[in-house]
């Protein structure tokens, strides 16, 4: 008896680790390609196909190295190079132009189980910053590097550099002579007024804010996040938003969530987004949806801001808030659900 008690408790047991195992096995996938006055109506179906192309082969990258056992660092790794590799997204070689006609390039990374982070800001001839920002993470003991300094870092550690000519686009290029033009035509007549109405959003910013981003949470429980850009259109003077920015742009941590952000970078910096979601979760113990709704829907609003965000908790729950027309958007999970917007619903 004791004999068939003691194999009944092996059963029970060995059943139970196996539940434990299978549960630990779930993996999530979010990825944005920006936010802004994104319209249907504006949208044309090729063009539309395309969007939606792009973020679908995005998710796939990722997707294929969660399912196979890999970690969320190299699945947001992957899944952004292939949106920095489309044309599509401003970031990589999509990226818009600065005032001086150059394209210079933002990117972070961040590791939930260690709080770890990387990113380099103001790259110019670097193919894919997000690998230069994993780089920095992972064979450096800083966090961020900027400009010619993080190119040598970039060349020293084997990643692509690519001449500046790489990243030209001409539907980037009409873009900034766009925002040149309306320059001139504030200093010409001196109304402000006037000029904003030839702009899709108010003072400097792009119509669209196609920064990327993901967010992943893999089988073993770790989060990371990532994020990558081109910045503003028509920017000047070096300036950088909140992506290559951890805390403001970019977060991850384990106990709470991670986060990717995309919109008008100056107001995510002054409300240290990404981070400060995660604190209201830990803190205030707020649930994600909770907390990203407050900052997106109410906080950024309040402050003149617009953008959104991507996020996903401990637990594989997501949240894609965001208070602009639309915003690229998609994930994919380990039971196969997968979903692409890219309007308001």
């Amino acid at each position: 008896m004791k004999h068939l008690l003691y194999t009944i408790v092996l059963l029970i047991s060995s059943n139970y680790s196996f539940a434990q195992n299978d549960n630990s096995k779930k993996f999530v996938l979010v990825i944005h390609g920006g936010a802004g006055t994104i319209l249907k109506s504006e949208m044309t179906p090729e063009r539309e196909k395309a969007y939606t192309h792009g973020l679908n082969d995005a998710l796939q990258a990722g997707y294929n190295i969660l399912s196979k056992g890999g970690t969320a660092l190299d699945a947001v790794e992957a899944t952004i190079k292939v949106l920095e590799d489309n044309p599509l997204f401003n970031a990589g070689k999509g990226a818009v132009f600065t005032n001086e006609g150059k394209n210079e390039l933002d990117a972070s990374i961040m590791d939930g189980k260690t709080l770890k982070a990387g990113a380099v800001a103001g790259v110019t001839t670097v193919k894919n910053p997000i690998t230069v920002a994993r780089a920095v993470m992972d064979k450096s003991s800083h966090v961020m590097m900027a400009g010619k300094g993080a190119e040598q870092f970039a060349a020293q550690q084997g990643c692509t550099i690519v001449d500046p000519s790489y990243f030209f686009t001409e539907e980037r290029w009409k873009s900034l002579l766009k925002e040149k033009a309306n320059d001139s035509l504030k200093a010409i007549h001196n109304d402000t007024a006037k000029a904003k109405t030839f702009l899709k959003q108010k003072e400097n910013s792009d119509y669209k804010y196609g920064t990327v981003g993901c967010v992943a949470l893999d089988m073993y429980g770790n989060l990371a996040a990532g994020t990558s850009t081109g910045g503003m259109t028509n920017k000047k003077f070096g300036r950088i938003g909140d992506s290559p920015i951890i805390g403001a742009g970019t977060y991850a941590d384990n106990s709470t969530c991670a986060i990717s952000c995309t919109g008008y970078g100056e107001y995510f910096i002054r409300l240290v987004m990404a981070k400060s979601v995660s604190d209201r979760m830990e803190l205030a113990h707020e649930t994600m949806k909770q907390a990203t709704n407050e900052m997106i829907m109410h906080k950024l609003g309040e402050l003149g801001g617009d953008g959104g965000l991507i996020a996903v908790d401990k637990n594989g729950n997501i949240a894609m808030p965001f208070n602009t027309a639309g915003m690229y958007r998609g994930y994919m999970t380990s039971d196969v659900k997968k979903e692409i917007k890219i309007y308001k619903d």
